[in-house]
């Protein structure tokens, strides 16, 4: 019989979110202790290396030996970009 996984610290789209602006904002590389200080409110360590994980495997943030960099470029921005770059 196969077993269950249970997952302990499941994070809420809430808290995912706040992770997302805080590194958004924070516009370069910062340390795991530098995001937890950055949050409005306390997040649970194991939750918050989930968040990372999951932002990592989305392509929105990038680790360095420096720390975690947000990297994700909205659509509009992108689009915007594309727009203004040259033909060639």
């Amino acid at each position: 019989m196969a077993q269950l996984m249970t997952v302990e610290h499941s994070p809420t789209l809430t808290t995912i979110r706040m992770v997302e602006k805080a590194l958004r904002e924070a516009k370069q590389t910062v340390t795991l202790a530098e995001i937890k200080r950055k949050l409005p409110r306390q997040v649970n360590h194991n939750t918050l290396k989930s968040i990372l994980a999951y932002l990592h495997e989305s392509g929105k943030i990038t680790y360095g030996p420096e720390g975690i960099l947000w990297t994700h470029i909205p659509r509009e921005e992108l689009l915007g970009i594309l727009t203004k770059s040259k033909r060639w």
